[in-house]
């Protein structure tokens, strides 16, 4: 991820983009990037959204999107300093916590 992390911030860099990526700009790409993503799937039944990685076009597409999500989801987190996956780890600690699983009656697993 921080590898990912430096090629992105050395592509912007070559290319003097880095006036242009502040939070709010990175924020907003962000957003136009998964609003494409979502168009993908916009009029598909759900058993096409399934479906969709099965055609080459579409699978193209997809990746691309996601690619696109991810790199501006890295720059964001590169300029405002955030360990993305630390982030997603603690979040996921809080979400056990505010969502427990609900417990299992052992007694009626073998019943």
């Amino acid at each position: 991820m921080a590898a990912l992390q430096r090629r992105l911030v050395a592509f912007a860099a070559a290319r003097d983009w880095g006036p242009y990526h502040t939070p709010k700009n990175l924020a907003a790409a962000l957003s136009v990037e998964a609003s494409e993503l979502v168009e993908i799937f916009q009029w598909l039944t759900p058993e096409q959204s399934a479906r969709v990685m099965e055609q080459p076009e579409s699978a193209h597409r997809v990746a691309d999107e996601v690619a696109d999500v991810l790199a501006y989801l890295l720059q964001f987190c590169e300029v405002l300093g955030i360990d993305p996956l630390a982030a997603l780890a603690a979040k996921i600690e809080r979400n056990e916590a505010r969502f427990p699983a609900p417990e299992t009656d052992v007694r009626h697993s073998s019943e």
